[in-house]
């Protein structure tokens, strides 16, 4: 048996919020185990050149080990944070008990008023009604926690169907002058304009007819919790690898240029130098040209973005004094840290391969945009599956690049 590593490890998914300390402390231990068994590893590389495959397997079996309990403590965090289905009724804002009322009998006479009076364009024949504020609220609460790139980039919700934002491509002409010289006029600035279209993100949950007649449950909440899974894998993928039709547009869909050769519009990287793999000598210092490929005033607020698999190939790496390049989590609820700077594990980055870009690096709150468009709309389905009750729930979501030089990418190919 691994030490750190017991039959404990599995039961993590399901254990009590009230156990999120266990389970960190569980995974600091795995990580102890982890560095002895890979530091074996490397000693054996270095007296015979390849690894015992014993010696291989435990690391990786760590490793796995390792990636599974930070998804339970993931979990752990999300679940502490959920509220819960049930609670007082008595505070219901007006909107929340209409709503209540149409998701529960289908009975839409008090909220089709509210709709009306706030010059809504929702209807129940053409998408549904809007839910409360609070309940959008609570969706986009969650939404941040879930979905990674949403979490680091800037987020602007909107009331029109495409947000464009206008940016200088020269700026304008300035230069130094005697206090009594004359000041000769300058150029005005070259604009362009970037255009962020929202795109309808929809999920369908399911109800009987028990959880509708249960007073004590919470429909507004059932519902956010319902749809936070869904939205965010949907849109999490479209962050990063969507192409801009009928869906956001992700960052690696922009085209790429090797670093010396970058423009506006297009997205540097830095070239690891091997198909497929890290440099064999001193593999770090391709991460460190990555870090330095971006300007100093982007890097304060930087984070690396990868998927575990990547991330595990990373966990591995030593730096020239021997140190490990990742550091795990300071504290459940913190991220793992690689070379000074946080890492966001995003499932939808590419594995490691001939000329992938699996790394990403930058400040994404400046780089990219997310734009939501006001208002989530529920209709109620009665029909279509019975005897359950669907509830085809819709939201609006945009996103693109808007800083082209505020993230770099490493790609692991020759050139």
């Amino acid at each position: 048996m691994i030490p750190g590593i017991h039959s404990a490890a599995p039961e993590l998914k399901s254990a009590a919020p009230h156990d999120l300390p266990d389970a960190f402390d569980e995974f600091m231990q795995s990580f102890e185990s982890f560095k002895e068994a890979n530091d074996e590893r490397l000693r054996q590389i270095e007296k015979k050149t390849n690894a015992d495959v014993l010696t291989a397997e435990k690391v990786d079996r760590i490793a796995k080990a390792l990636d599974e309990q930070k998804r339970a403590i993931d979990g752990l965090e999300l679940k502490k944070a959920r509220p819960a289905l049930g609670g007082p009724r008595g505070l219901a804002s007006e909107h929340k008990e209409a709503f209540d009322a149409y998701l529960r009998s289908g009975d839409d006479r008090m909220i089709r008023g509210i709709d009306t009076k706030a010059m809504s364009i929702g209807s129940g024949q053409d998408g549904g009604y809007l839910v409360p504020e609070e309940t959008e609220a609570e969706i986009g609460k969650r939404l941040a926690a879930l979905s990674p790139i949403r979490s680091i980039a800037s987020v602007r919700q909107v009331s029109l169907a495409v947000l464009k934002k206008p940016f200088s491509i020269t700026g304008p002409a300035v230069g130094w002058v005697a206090e009594t010289a004359s000041r000769p006029q300058t150029n005005t600035a070259t604009l362009a304009e970037l255009s962020f279209p929202t795109m309808e993100l929809y999920a369908m949950p399911a109800a009987t007819a028990a959880l509708l007649d249960d007073a004590v449950v919470d429909l507004d909440q059932w519902i956010a919790g319902e749809v936070e899974a869904a939205f965010a894998e949907q849109e999490g993928a479209a962050f990063v690898t969507g192409n801009g039709t009928n869906k956001p547009r992700g960052f690696l869909d922009y085209d790429k240029v090797a670093e010396g050769s970058w423009a506006w519009t297009k997205i540097g990287y830095v070239a690891t130098g091997v198909s497929a793999d890290w440099p064999e000598d001193d593999p770090s210092d391709v991460l460190i040209d990555t870090i330095y490929a971006l300007k100093a005033g982007y890097r304060q607020n930087a984070s690396w973005v990868m998927n575990r698999k990547t991330q595990a190939a990373i966990r591995k790496l030593k730096d020239a004094d021997g140190n490990y390049l990742w550091q795990p989590p300071a504290g459940p609820g913190q991220r793992a840290m690689l070379m000074g700077f946080p890492l966001v594990e995003a499932e939808d980055m590419p594995d490691i391969g001939v000329n992938a870009t699996p790394v990403a690096f930058g400040d994404f709150a400046r780089g990219y945009l997310v734009v939501d468009r006001a208002g989530v709309r529920v209709l109620r389905d009665p029909y279509s599956a019975k005897p359950y009750v669907l509830f085809y729930t819709t939201k609006r979501v945009g996103g693109g690049v808007q800083d082209f030089d505020a993230i770099k990418l490493l790609k692991f190919g020759t050139s």
